[in-house]
């Protein structure tokens, strides 16, 4: 019985290196690339085509994009606009941006006492967190709607409608029956 270490040391095993067969020793990987690409060239020149242009001759069509196929990307904003604008959401987008940008629009001790709660058919409601505040809002009110339509657009907002704090009123001795 052999031993396997002989097996793997033995010289009956072929040797494809240089030192023990006298041969040329073997190419390396970026030779054989090398030969390989020049031999491509010297192919296509043959045949009188230039690697990697491929068999089309004149100038190349402007690609051009069809209809539902989606064609070359578009930047972010105009895309978003486009839907916006497609699907009619441009008002609702930009009342939804004075709802983000209450303080920028009415100022910020007033955004501080104030909140707008909803927006419909031209009328923006707008909650106070105390009657005080209501007051200042609504005798504020025909500024405000020329600001909001400066953000807007023009007669986008109609009417500013201000509601007071909602909590119990009080009754008391005091009350007419």
């Amino acid at each position: 019985m052999t031993d396997p270490q002989d097996v793997h040391n033995s010289s009956a095993l072929p040797d494809s290196g240089p030192l023990n067969s006298g041969e040329a020793p073997a190419k390396s990987g970026i030779e054989l690339a090398r030969e390989a690409l020049a031999q491509a060239r010297a192919d296509a020149a043959k045949r009188g085509s230039v690697p990697g242009q491929g068999r089309r001759k004149g100038p190349r069509a402007p690609r051009v994009p069809q209809p539902g196929r989606g064609g070359d990307p578009k930047p972010f904003g105009s895309a978003i606009r486009e839907l916006m604008s497609a699907r009619g959401w441009e008002q609702r987008a930009a009342v939804g941006g004075v709802f983000g940008n209450w303080p920028g629009i009415v100022g910020p001790e007033l955004a501080e006492h104030t909140r707008p709660e909803k927006f419909e058919d031209g009328e923006l409601t707008v909650a106070a967190d105390s009657t005080t505040w209501a007051t200042q809002l609504r005798l504020l009110s025909s500024t405000l709607v020329k600001r909001l339509n400066e953000e807007l657009g023009h007669n986008t907002v109609r009417r500013v409608k201000v509601v007071g704090p909602a909590g119990p009123r009080r009754t008391g001795a005091w009350r007419v029956r």
